[in-house]
C-alpha cells in the first residue's frame, strides 16, 4: 500500500517512514529537532475517563521511544452523535489528564461524526538531534530491556466476555494508562543505543523491526520475558486477539522459535500490546545501572534479550 508514496529526501529529516520507526523526527535547527507522531484507536476499556487516559498514554509513548519530550497535542475524535455526549467529555477529559502529567499542552483538536467512538492524539515532541532514539541504532553487544509486561491484548479480549480477574484487569490498566516518561528519563540519564515501544504489533513484531532496521542479530531469552500475572492463564483458556494471529502470520518465516515452543507462550509473543513498555538497547555496561535506575522509579524492567552480529543466512530474531 506504501510503495507508491514519494520517496522524499531531505537532509533535515533525521528520521522517516523507512525504518518503520515509532514517529518521525525533523531538524529545525542545529541543536533543535521535532517529533511528530499521530496514535488513535477504539476504545479498549469500559470506563470513558480510563479509555482516554489508555489513548493518550498511547500516544504520548511514540515520543519517549524517539529520546523525546512532548510538547503539544492534538486531539483525534471520532465519536457518534446518538450518544450521550457526556461520555465523550469523560474521554476528553483522560487525555487531557495525561497530557498535562506528561509536561505537554492539548491546544484542540478534530473532530467527525462516525458510529463507533475513537480517540486518540497527534503528538508534536523536541529533541536534540544528536540525541535522538531510533529503532535503526541497535549495535551489536547491546542487551535489551523491557520496561512493561506484556499481555494485554489477552486481557482487553478476556474483559470483552468478562473472563477477566478484575484484580489482575487492573494491574493491566494501570500499566496501560501510565506514561513511560519516567522510563524514557532513566534510560536517558544512563544511555541507550536505540528505541523502540511495544504496541500493536506485539514483542516478536517490534523487536523484529529493530533488528531489521539495525541490521543486527537479536537473542530474546522466553523466560526472561516478564509478563502479566494471568496472561498466560487466558492464552491457555484461548482468549486471544484476531491480531495475535496476523502478527504471527506476518512474521512466521522471520522469527526462529523454540522447537516444542507451548501455543500459549506463542499467543503472548505475539500479543498485540496497548500502550505497551520501552524495549531499550543498551550497552551491556550500562544495562545493570539502567535497571537499577528503572527500578528506583518504580519500574519492574526486565533484560530479556542480547544484539549480536548478523550472520549470513540467519532469522534476525531468533527466541532461546
Amino acid at each position: 500500500m506504501l510503495r507508491d508514496l514519494p520517496m522524499l529526501s531531505d537532509s533535515r529529516l533525521l528520521v522517516g517512514h523507512e525504518t518503520s520507526d515509532d514517529a518521525a523526527v525533523y531538524r529545525l535547527r542545529p541543536d533543535l529537532a521535532l517529533i511528530q507522531t499521530v496514535d488513535f484507536f477504539t476504545p479498549v476499556v469500559d470506563d470513558p475517563f480510563l479509555y482516554g487516559q489508555i489513548a493518550a498514554a498511547n500516544a504520548l509513548s511514540d515520543i519517549y521511544a524517539m529520546g523525546g519530550s512532548p510538547l503539544l497535542a492534538l486531539n483525534i475524535v471520532c465519536f457518534p452523535s446518538c450518544l450521550d455526549p457526556g461520555i465523550l467529555r469523560d474521554i476528553l477529559c483522560g487525555g487531557a489528564q495525561k497530557v498535562k502529567e506528561a509536561g505537554g499542552l492539548l491546544a484542540g483538536g478534530h473532530s467527525i461524526d462516525d458510529n463507533e467512538p475513537k480517540y486518540g492524539l497527534a503528538v508534536t515532541g523536541t529533541v536534540k538531534p544528536e540525541e535522538v532514539w531510533s529503532n535503526a541504532t541497535a549495535v551489536p553487544g547491546d542487551v535489551l530491556v523491557l520496561t512493561k509486561p506484556i499481555g494485554t491484548g489477552l486481557f482487553l479480549t478476556a474483559n470483552k466476555v468478562d473472563l477477566a480477574s478484575e484484580d489482575e484487569f487492573a494491574v493491566v490498566c494501570t500499566s496501560m494508562a501510565e506514561l513511560n516518561a519516567a522510563a524514557a528519563k532513566a534510560a536517558r540519564e544512563v544511555g541507550a543505543s536505540a528505541c523502540t515501544d511495544i504496541t500493536g504489533f506485539g514483542l516478536m513484531g517490534h523487536v523484529y523491526e529493530l533488528a531489521l532496521a539495525s541490521q543486527v542479530l537479536v537473542q530474546i531469552y522466553l523466560d526472561a520475558v516478564p509478563l502479566f500475572a494471568g496472561a498466560v492463564d487466558l492464552a491457555r483458556q484461548g482468549l486471544v486477539p484476531a491480531a495475535t494471529y496476523r502478527n504471527r502470520d506476518s512474521l512466521e518465516t522471520k522469527v526462529s522459535l523454540p522447537p516444542g515452543l507451548p501455543a500459549s507462550m506463542s499467543d503472548l509473543l505475539f500479543d498485540p500490546q496497548t500502550s505497551g513498555g520501552l524495549l531499550l538497547s543498551v550497552p551491556a555496561s550500562q544495562s545493570t545501572s539502567l535497571l537499577a535506575a528503572l527500578r528506583q522509579r518504580g519500574i519492574q524492567a526486565a533484560a530479556i534479550g542480547e544484539v549480536k552480529a548478523v550472520q549470513p543466512d540467519e532469522p534476525l530474531l531468533k527466541v532461546l
